[in-house]
Formats: C-alpha cells, sequence, structure tokens
C-alpha cells in the first residue's frame, strides 16, 4: 500500500493507473495526455444520464436531476436542428444571465454537434453586435433582458431561455440523444477574452481540452480519496456563483460535474451574502470557488455565525489575485478558510488552473500560486525565448492538453499567443521559487476589476471618439472591494471643449459593458508624458495623479 504522497500520485497517474498520462501528438507536438479519457463531449453527455435521479442543478427555486437534464437536452437539441437547422460546426450564441436554462442550452448545443459561444452577459449593444460579425451565429439562446439589446441580423434566430426554450423542449420531449461525431481536436466552446487591441477575442476550446479538464477533476476527486478523504465525490455539491461565460464555472464547474454526477447548486442573480450563505446552509453546499470581491464582501458582511456552514469543506480563491494579508484576514473570520483555502492561476486561454497552491503551499511560501497542475508543463522565459532558472523573472509559458485551439478568427493573435511547440505565451510575468510559481505582474497593463479583465485599449480606443479627445489614457486604481477600478485621464484641445464627468460617462455606457466604464476621470489640456519614441510613460502619468511614488522611467 502507497505510504507517501508521490507513490499514491505516482499508483494513480503510472502505467496502468486510472490516470496514466502518456505522450500522444496532439496538432504536431507531443504532449501528456490521460489515457482513460472520453473523446468527445458528446460521449460525457451521454453516460450522464446513468446518474439517473439524482440532483445535477439545483437553484432556490428549482431542481433538475441528470436524466431530466438528459430529456430537456435532447429535446432541444432536436429542435435546434429540425427547426433551426443547427448543423456540425455552426455556432450557437448564449447571452444570458445564469440560470438552469443556459446549461441545457450549452450541452444542447454540443448534443447538435455545433460550436457553443459564450457571450458576456454584461456587454452593451455594441459589443453584441461585433461578437455577432465575429463568431456568426445560426441561433443566440438570450433571457429577456438581453433580447433587448440584441441587435437585429439576418439569418440569425433570437430565442429566449423563458420562452422559447421550454416551449421547444416540451414540443420535443422524448427526442433521442442523436450526437454527431467529433474529433478530439474539433472546437466545441468559445468564450471571450478582453483583446489587447481594443476587441474582445473568442477563445476557441477544444473536446480534448474540455474532456482534459474533466480529468483533472476525476483525479483531484481521486486523490482526495487516497489521502482518506471518506466522501464520495458524488456527494459533492459545488456553488456556482460565477458568470456561466467564465471558464471558473462552465469549464471547472458545469461540465466536470455532469460527469462525476455530483451537485451544481447555482446562484441566480447578483452576488448578496445572505442569499449565497442561506443556499449554502440549505444545500450543504461542499465546495465554492469565489473571487476576491466576493469573499472582500463576506467580510464586510460582519457576524457569520447565524448560518450553518459546517458542510464547507473546500474554498478557493480564483480570476483575480488577493494579498497575503487578505488571506489571513479571511481565515480568522470565515471558518471554511481556515484550513481549505487555496489559491490559483490559470486564464482563460488555458481552460483551467495551470497552477494551484494549496494550504500547505499558502503556508509555507505565502503569496505563491503554488505547482503547476498535472499535464501542464510551465517555464519562465526570457524576451529571446530562453528558458530562465528557478529565481529568474520573465514571462510565464505554459503548455498542455488543456490549452486553446486559438483565438477564433484570429490567426495573428493566435500566433503570439500559441507558438509552433504549442506553448502559450501568457504575457504574464513571473518567477519559479522551489517549484512554486509567483506572479509579478498580470499581462504588463490589464485591470483586474471583481475578477473581470479589462484591456485599457479597448475603453481608450472607445473614449477617443468622443469630440475634442486629442489623447486619453486608461488607468487601473486600487478599490477596497473591487481590487481595481478603472479610471480615465483625458486630454481636450482647449477648457471650452472639456464636457462633464456626467457626459462621458453616460458616453462610455452606451459603448462599453459596465464594468469597463470609468468610475474616475482626470481631465485636462495637458498633454500626456512621453518617452523618446512617443510612447506614454504609465508611471508617469501615475505619479502625476498620485497612486505611485516611484520615480518614472523616461527610458
Amino acid at each position: 500500500m502507497a505510504t507517501t504522497a508521490m507513490e499514491i500520485m505516482q499508483r494513480l497517474t503510472g502505467p496502468g493507473g486510472p490516470f496514466e498520462l502518456r505522450e500522444e501528438e496532439v496538432l504536431g507536438t507531443r504532449l501528456p495526455v490521460f489515457v482513460n479519457r472520453d473523446r468527445s463531449l458528446g460521449e460525457v453527455l451521454i453516460a450522464s444520464a446513468g446518474h439517473g435521479d439524482r440532483d445535477y442543478i439545483v437553484t432556490a427555486k428549482e431542481r433538475i436531476s441528470f436524466a431530466e437534464h438528459a430529456v430537456r437536452v435532447a429535446a432541444l437539441a432536436k429542435a435546434l436542428r429540425t427547426e433551426h437547422g443547427v448543423r456540425p460546426g455552426d455556432r450557437v450564441a448564449i447571452n444570458a444571465a445564469n440560470c438552469p436554462n443556459w446549461i441545457i442550452a450549452f450541452w444542447a448545443t454540443v448534443a447538435a454537434g455545433a460550436v457553443a459561444v459564450g457571450y458576456n452577459a454584461w456587454w452593451a449593444p455594441r459589443e453584441v453586435e461585433y461578437a455577432l460579425g465575429h463568431t456568426t451565429p445560426k441561433v443566440v439562446l438570450v433571457d429577456a433582458k438581453r433580447a433587448a439589446v440584441t441587435p437585429k441580423s439576418d439569418g440569425v434566430r433570437v430565442l429566449t431561455l423563458e420562452e422559447d426554450v421550454p416551449a421547444l423542449i416540451e414540443r420535443y420531449r422524448g427526442a433521442e440523444l442523436d450526437i454527431p461525431p467529433a474529433a478530439e481536436d474539433d472546437p466545441v466552446v468559445i468564450l471571450y477574452t478582453s483583446g489587447t487591441s481594443g476587441r474582445p477575442k473568442g477563445a476557441v476550446h477544444s473536446h480534448r481540452n474540455l474532456t482534459s479538464v474533466i480529468m483533472y477533476h476525476r483525479y483531484n476527486d481521486a486523490l482526495a480519496q487516497a489521502f482518506g478523504d471518506p466522501t464520495d465525490p458524488r456527494d459533492r455539491r459545488y456553488l456556482l456563483a460565477l458568470p456561466l461565460f467564465h471558464i471558473a464555472s462552465l469549464h471547472n464547474l458545469a461540465v466536470p460535474r455532469l460527469a462525476t454526477g455530483s451537485t451544481v447548486v447555482m446562484h441566480e442573480g447578483s452576488f448578496d451574502v445572505d442569499k449565497v450563505l442561506t443556499l449554502i446552509e440549505r444545500e450543504r453546499v461542499t465546495n465554492w470557488g469565489a473571487v476576491p470581491t466576493m469573499a472582500r464582501r463576506l467580510l464586510e458582511h460582519g457576524d457569520l455565525s447565524k448560518y450553518d456552514l459546517s458542510s464547507l469543506t473546500a474554498f478557493a480563491l480564483a480570476s483575480a489575485p488577493s494579498s497575503p494579508a487578505f488571506k489571513e484576514r479571511l481565515r480568522k473570520a470565515f471558518p471554511p478558510a481556515r484550513d481549505a483555502l487555496v489559491d490559483s492561476y490559470g486564464l482563460t486561454e488555458s481552460c483551467t488552473a495551470a497552477a494551484v497552491a494549496s494550504p500547505m503551499d499558502l503556508a509555507e511560501a505565502p503569496g505563491t500560486l503554488g505547482r503547476p497542475i498535472i499535464g501542464v508543463q510551465l517555464e519562465i522565459r526570457d524576451a529571446e525565448g530562453r528558458t530562465l532558472p528557478e529565481g529568474q523573472e520573465g514571462e510565464v509559458c505554459i503548455r498542455s492538453a488543456y490549452n486553446m485551439l486559438g483565438y477564433w478568427n484570429d490567426p495573428e493573435a493566435t500566433a503570439r499567443a500559441i507558438d509552433a511547440d504549442r506553448w502559450l505565451h501568457t504575457g504574464d510575468i513571473g518567477v519559479i521559487e522551489q517549484g512554486r510559481l509567483r506572479l509579478s505582474s498580470r499581462r504588463s497593463d490589464l485591470i483586474l476589476r471583481g475578477g473581470e479583465n479589462i484591456y485599457p485599449a479597448e475603453v481608450e480606443n472607445v473614449l477617443a471618439e468622443f469630440p475634442g479627445v486629442r489623447e486619453c489614457i486608461v488607468l487601473g486604481v486600487p478599490h477596497p472591494d473591487l481590487g481595481q477600478e478603472v479610471m480615465a485621464v483625458m486630454v481636450f484641445a482647449e477648457e471650452s471643449a472639456i464636457p462633464t464627468e456626467r457626459e462621458l460617462t453616460e458616453f462610455a455606457r452606451e459603448r462599453l459593458a459596465y464594468f469597463k466604464v470609468p468610475a474616475r476621470w482626470r481631465l485636462t489640456t495637458e498633454p500626456l508624458p512621453r518617452n523618446a519614441t512617443g510612447k506614454v510613460i504609465r508611471r508617469e502619468v501615475e505619479k502625476m495623479i498620485g497612486l505611485s511614488t516611484e520615480p518614472a522611467s523616461v527610458s
């Protein structure tokens, strides 16, 4: 019998083990892959009906078993094919807030052989219009709120999740799951991430990407049991409180749970501490992955002792960085975090976490993001692409079967992100310390607001359209709840051209998702400081507005 952690992991992942890894050729590169993986999400969906009457999706108002979910998915897939002409490879977009029909729509798209496209439910109409033209979906599935802001487009059918989808399900109830065959590296999902050039980019994920993520979660379940956790993985209940158009909720919660037979407990609506904790207590939630903003609101809420949270045995922070001091505050105030808090590093392009910090990692090396997960190769490289030794800072590069295929209809961005050997160049700066990743900065000027990624260029391009603007720069400034908020420094040609902040806010709201709209403004006629090559010196701007005490660089 295995007696050490290394022996346990070798037994699980070695030759003949349930999670055996073997190198195979993937898109021209040899990568470690799980031998016993499913070959498509269609296989996962068909097998899920075997979980029968166990809860798959639970909300405050509804329960859907695995068996009933399979029935609804088969019916909606039949409707998409029969009434709306959806064929393998077509795109089906989903633009909605979290609800059970979001998940059903996703799996129905998979069952129809199409590619599911998750639109950011907070996008402004102009952003939705861009995405419609970019991914050209055959059908758009929306909730009532988003239906009102979805531009009309020839050849695109818009169906509501509240009325049209339930009607179609009832019309085709009893249909069989007739899933077209798919190759492992065929696209199955597109999720958008902010683009450095001002346009959102559609990260394309394959069947292989998602079935690999499923195996990673199954491996974690098996590892926990091997270390003495008596819990049957099927009895775990996972809180879903993050948007389904993020990998944290879709790829790493809704999809794996269909495979493992465990339950998704979904919070609907905006984050509300009392409602979420009530749901955790009622449904005996065992696992919760939160962003630091949620955790911060827990701390600000006050006494949490009136809730029975004893069922929570796992609590993770993801999507945005948090300091060791904040983690310590959380451990003291929130009992589930005391012995179970983990942190991670990942991005939309990596499909799942690339590195995870266990409670032991956080205790031994505060501020680090742990070690690469199973199947991930991680390197730190210099500007010339050379691999750096431990202790030297450079770009974080990762390679695995989890990594995206590329960006939809954007070969140039794909080539910049993924090299010929399938290494994903994250743009993030970090260092390896005793095998653990420590992040120095994320994608240069990226703003992280409450778990949402905002690239300044996107906001700057919109603000530059305002009459009289000579130049502008967008910065992330500290915020006690969100981590960062957006600030715009705008330079106008003359004093008389300077508008009110209200006018600028309204202008931005019409063109950007609400979380991208600047909350703070600096309006001036003074030109922005620039270096010898004409590039704006961001540190000098930060110093000018009181955000930085560091001397500005002019190189």
